[in-house]
């Protein structure tokens, strides 16, 4: 076997699938309801221009993580925790954009730190420590589906109740204000909600690599569609996507699923950019042709 073959079983492995495909149903089920509330909330992420808030929440999820980890308590709970520390320090913090982007920055680091201090101090498997940056798909056990199915739930009803009005602020928050929607009780709001889905990415792709989630599949819709319905139905269908098809690739592999998901969410972005570019330049030179006649 040549060194190029061995780099490739790595990668693409499907020796006894269909008994591994057994491991990972828990994680298959938690990949539906984390592409269907990242899907969601990924719509607003864009519309408000908060993918740096993304990062800053994941960095102080994983401290969270990593400090349950090594207090041997649950690791969804401690995700949550400390994603919904990050999000209301940002919330309450950073009203306008320069100074939510400087909380942040003050935030980002300081969440790796403690991270990695937990970490270091936690004397258990390799495994667990490497699965909290880049994810695992075999972590999914029957009290951590609770917590993840139980949360999704959650997130899925706060972002119902607040949709409309949510929008509106988002498109256009001084009007939306003008008219009594209360922006800045949203603002907060969405970003304890957001803080709760970052803590559920986390469990799946890892830390630092949220993005793929929560921002990717997105902005791939934003690329094709402005429309209220097809919008949210597509970043939906492009997170399910990312994310089930990450697990099924990397179930076989010795590599973790986050570059598998990775690569899904950006060939699916690429594709949505190219696509919305050639239907722009058509329609724009189909718009600046001279009548005849």
């Amino acid at each position: 076997m040549t060194v190029a073959d061995g780099i490739w079983r790595q990668i693409f492995n499907f020796d006894d699938y269909g008994e591994l495909l057994a491991l990972v149903r828990n994680s298959l089920v938690a990949g539906v309801a984390l592409g269907l509330v990242g899907g969601l909330v990924g719509v607003f992420v864009i519309m408000r221009d908060l993918p740096f808030a993304v990062h800053g929440i994941s960095e102080l999820s994983f401290a969270g993580a990593s400090a349950a980890l090594l207090l041997g308590v649950n690791v969804v709970a401690g995700s949550i925790v400390g994603s919904l520390v990050a999000a209301g320090a940002i919330g309450l913090l950073g009203s306008r954009a320069r100074d939510r982007n400087s909380v942040i920055g003050t935030i980002m680091p300081f969440g790796l730190g403690l991270g990695v201090l937990f970490l270091a101090l936690y004397e258990g498997r390799a495994a667990n420590k490497f699965g909290l940056l880049t994810g695992q798909i075999v972590a999914v056990d029957t009290p951590q589906m609770s917590w993840l199915l139980g949360t999704s739930a959650l997130v899925l009803v706060a972002l119902a109740v607040m949709w409309r009005p949510l929008a509106f602020a988002s498109a256009d928050p001084e009007v939306a204000q003008a008219r009594g929607v209360p922006v800045r009780g949203l603002s907060f709001a969405f970003m304890i909600v957001l803080g709760l889905a970052v803590a559920l990415s986390v469990q799946i792709v890892g830390a630092l690599l949220v993005l793929a989630l929560l921002v990717t599949p997105a902005a791939a819709a934003a690329r094709i569609t402005a429309s209220p319905v097809l919008l949210p139905a597509l970043s939906v269908l492009f997170a399910v996507a990312s994310i089930e098809g990450g697990i099924l690739l990397a179930l076989g592999s010795s590599i973790p699923i986050s570059p598998y998901v990775t690569t899904i969410s950006f060939t699916i972005y690429l594709v949505c950019r190219g696509a919305g570019t050639y239907r722009t330049r058509r329609w724009g030179a189909r718009e600046t042709v001279p009548e005849t006649g």
